[in-house]
């Protein structure tokens, strides 16, 4: 197995905390990976480790070398913003196949972890074209990931984290605007919170801290911080009053080049009236921010 950018991704794995011989286990053979069905309209495959905690995604090579030139930026927007919510990437690897071709595959931390008791899990772009997905049949063990149209009528009900979601969106999706980036998904998933985990999310969390650990304070505004509730991959969880959200922002590597934007004119003329997801990195970026203000409170 080949590794890509290996210095850069073990020191974000260290300031995660992973240990690396965790992720290396793993990565291993000692457990079977977990591949689901998506309904993306990519071709790649999808898979979890045997835990659950970390998600595996193939990729082309293009997209591979937008993520490895855009690394540099992408490590300093999370010194900068340490509780982004950016999915946070462990590690790009490949791997050699049939006839010798070359695959290649991200790692990063699963948005939707721990997976015990959740209930709805969605992917999230602010349109409407092709985002909606037939629920399964009730008493059905397969999990689904919905769509935008899925989730029309139903809120998000965060309480007083409500106002820094928004900041967060806002600031991730200007630095993803910046690189010139499309396509990336709102990940989010639902957990009814216990009478006694209300108590806590309410009244118990960590100290403000970084993907560093005890964070700074100096100017916690600039950084838009909060308080972490004390649960794992707190980064990717917010507490509202009844419920716990996994939110995170994925899929960071589909740059608006021609490509792009030919697909966007023929949209255009194609869905008259309609909102798709194949438009300008600022118009995506701003959408996005407007369906997090609509949908929440």
């Amino acid at each position: 197995m080949g590794t890509l950018a290996g210095p850069v991704f073990a020191q974000l794995r260290r300031n995660l905390g992973l240990v690396e011989e965790d992720y290396q286990a793993a990565l291993g053979p000692c457990g079977p990976y977990l591949q689901f069905f998506s309904t993306s309209k990519s071709k790649a495959s999808f898979f979890l480790t045997h835990d659950q905690r970390f998600f595996l995604k193939t990729q082309r090579r293009r997209e591979v070398q937008v993520l490895l030139a855009h690394l540099p930026r992408y490590v300093q927007h999370l010194l900068r913003h340490p509780q982004s919510l950016l999915a946070r990437l462990l590690g790009v690897h490949s791997l050699r196949v049939a006839q010798g071709k070359k695959k290649y595959f991200i790692v990063m931390q699963s948005v939707f972890y721990p997976t015990g008791r959740i209930a709805e899990r969605y992917d999230i772009k602010g349109c409407e074209v092709n985002r909606w997905v037939d629920p399964v049949p009730e008493g059905s063990h397969l999990v689904l990931v919905l769509k935008d149209l899925n989730f029309q009528g139903k809120t998000i009900k965060l309480g007083s984290q409500r106002s820094w979601l928004a900041h967060q969106i806002e600031l991730d999706t200007t630095f993803l605007r910046e690189l010139n980036l499309v396509d990336y998904s709102l990940l989010m998933a639902f957990q009814t919170l216990h009478q006694d985990e209300q108590h806590q999310s309410s009244s118990i969390f960590c100290m403000a801290r970084s993907v560093h650990g005890v964070q700074n304070l100096q100017d916690p505004g600039a950084q838009n911080l909060r308080l972490l509730p004390h649960v794992p991959n707190a980064l990717h969880i917010l507490d509202g009053p009844e419920q716990r959200y996994f939110l995170g922002l994925v899929d960071l590597a589909t740059v608006y080049g021609l490509r792009k934007r030919l697909e966007h004119l023929w949209k255009t003329l194609r869905y008259r009236g309609r909102s798709f997801s194949t438009v300008s990195p600022a118009c995506y970026a701003r959408r996005l921010c407007q369906w997090v203000e609509a949908h929440t409170e």
